[in-house]
């Protein structure tokens, strides 16, 4: 997402990120190699900042799809990146149980799939720049019109197919959760009505709700 812009004493509304990797570049094809000798030795621990030129680390603002080959890992650690976002595939990794984004500034949601990894008790993210954060409570971003780019083949909540053949599209709403040992602000794509209605409830001190954003979007008091 952009930063938030002030002008004339007032917030506009905010805006997904929309750099996304170029397929085609050499840093974003050794990416791809990591994560499949990572698959292939069945390694516990993916930190890719580690083996790739800082160069070419810096370039990385998403990660593949793949990463939900990474069945054994258990600690994927990403201090200081430059992500904008991460792929709901991440719900795949169902070994992992230590996530680390710290300092990664540009990085302020998640996907609801991440709640998919049961074992993950240990995070580690900048909550300042966190959407919705408890020290600053910076806005979510608007999801009315319908934010594209980000859209699964399945429900986030019951993991069926979306009707590809019909103009219905999923319905997006922010839910604030506890996963591991933050808060995280959390993009949610719901097949239905009765979907929405599972999700759990949000964190205490969070917006009650699942919600679209915006900046009439009331939030809690600062702590």
């Amino acid at each position: 997402m952009s930063s938030q812009h002030i002008k004339r004493g007032q917030r506009n509304e905010l805006s997904f990120h929309n750099d996304r990797p170029e397929e085609t570049c050499l840093a974003w094809a050794k990416l791809l190699k990591l994560v499949e000798q990572a698959a292939e030795d069945g390694r516990e621990t993916f930190e890719p900042g580690a083996e790739l030129e800082w160069d070419d680390w810096t370039k990385i603002t998403t990660l593949p799809a793949s990463i939900g080959k990474l069945k054994n890992v258990r600690s994927m650690l990403l201090y200081g990146s430059n992500l904008v976002s991460i792929p709901l595939q991440i719900g795949d990794m169902t070994s992992l149980t230590k996530l680390d984004l710290y300092t990664s500034y540009r990085l302020h949601w998640l996907p609801y799939e991440i709640v998919r990894c049961g074992n993950l008790t240990d995070t580690r993210l900048s909550t300042r720049a966190l959407y919705g954060n408890y020290k600053f409570r910076p806005p979510f971003p608007r999801l009315r019109p319908y934010v594209q780019g980000f859209e699964p083949e399945t429900c986030s909540v019951c993991d069926e197919l979306f009707d590809k053949f019909t103009d219905h599209r999923p319905q997006q709403f922010w839910l604030s959760l506890k996963v591991g040992s933050d808060v995280l602000p959390l993009l949610v794509h719901a097949c239905s009505k009765a979907c929405v209605e599972r999700l759990p409830s949000p964190s205490a001190g969070y917006i009650a709700k699942p919600h679209k954003g915006g900046l009439g979007q009331a939030q809690p008091k600062l702590r």
